[in-house]
């Protein structure tokens, strides 16, 4: 009974740390996580795999190429490059996926590496596989990591987008897979100019996908996977763009919209006494 009571307090716990991580800004959210673990430390594993975070860049020396740290690619506290299949720092007996999948890892880490410097001009990728149970059932999870501290016209600004799609592929009798995705992305802006100030944006967004599509050799993995992927981001992109950018331009053209009804109200309760007033872009003019 005792041990029922703990698990239950646990999970109210877990759940109110989760509702407070999304009730404060987004922009802290790794500073605020740093707290929550101190204060509740008892849930500091299910609260570690809830709470997305940004994802880290760690640099392979043996391929002197970076590469993407996450869940998938850990053992202990040492972490494994899709690049040179070593783990960093060094340890025994890491685990691995099979000859055949690290062929597929292989391929697919350099079709996404080209993907990622077409669609998103630099920044870092990673591709992780794993063996399932049932062969030749697979786990994968592909990162994408970009960065930006101005804008293309020379501004200041910070800007992240990170990627992550969590792939459980299953292979069926007749020459065909199942592919479940998951994918997050993690948005963060934050621009200061002149006309416009501080403007802060950020948040999360996470979408699930099934398809079923034909196999006839491990290489159509590659194509499969590329399709499904590159399909899911551009629909996310398409819902960032219209939560974030679309309802902040709603928000200013109504406030704009408030403003000039503000300002011909106050046009009309002015005094007459014979005074004309006309508004200009520096304010009131008397005639």
């Amino acid at each position: 009974m005792e041990k029922q009571n703990n698990n239950g307090d646990s999970s109210h716990k877990l759940n109110y740390a989760l509702d407070l991580m999304r009730r404060l800004p987004f922009q802290d959210s790794e500073k605020n996580l740093s707290y929550l673990l101190d204060l509740v430390p008892e849930i500091s594993e299910d609260l570690l795999c809830n709470v997305e975070q940004s994802l880290k860049i760690a640099h392979d020396k043996k391929s002197k190429r970076d590469y993407l740290l996450c869940d998938y690619n850990r053992d202990g506290d040492s972490y494994r490059s899709p690049w040179s299949n070593t783990y960093f720092p060094s340890i025994r007996d890491g685990t691995k996926p099979s000859k055949q999948l690290r062929e597929l890892e292989v391929q697919v880490n350099e079709a996404f590496d080209i993907y990622r410097e077409l669609y998103y001009e630099g920044g870092v990728s990673s591709v992780y596989f794993w063996d399932l149970e049932d062969e030749p059932d697979f786990g994968g999870c592909i990162l994408f990591k970009k960065s930006q501290d101005q804008t293309k016209r020379g501004q200041p600004m910070k800007g992240l987008w990170d990627s992550m799609h969590v792939l459980e592929v299953i292979h069926t009798e007749d020459y065909s897979a199942k592919y479940n995705l998951t994918s997050t992305v993690i948005l963060q802006i934050k621009t200061k100019d002149p006309d416009t100030g501080n403007v802060e944006i950020g948040g999360t967004l996470t979408r699930q996908e099934e398809r079923v599509m034909d196999v006839h050799k491990a290489q159509d993995h590659l194509l499969n996977i590329g399709n499904i992927v590159e399909d899911m981001e551009f629909k996310m992109r398409g819902v960032l763009e219209h939560i974030y950018f679309g309802k902040t331009k709603d928000v200013v053209n109504h406030l704009r919209i408030k403003e000039g009804i503000t300002l011909k109200n106050k046009q009309k309760n002015l005094p007459g006494r014979g005074l004309k007033v006309r508004s200009t872009s520096a304010g009131f003019l008397q005639e």
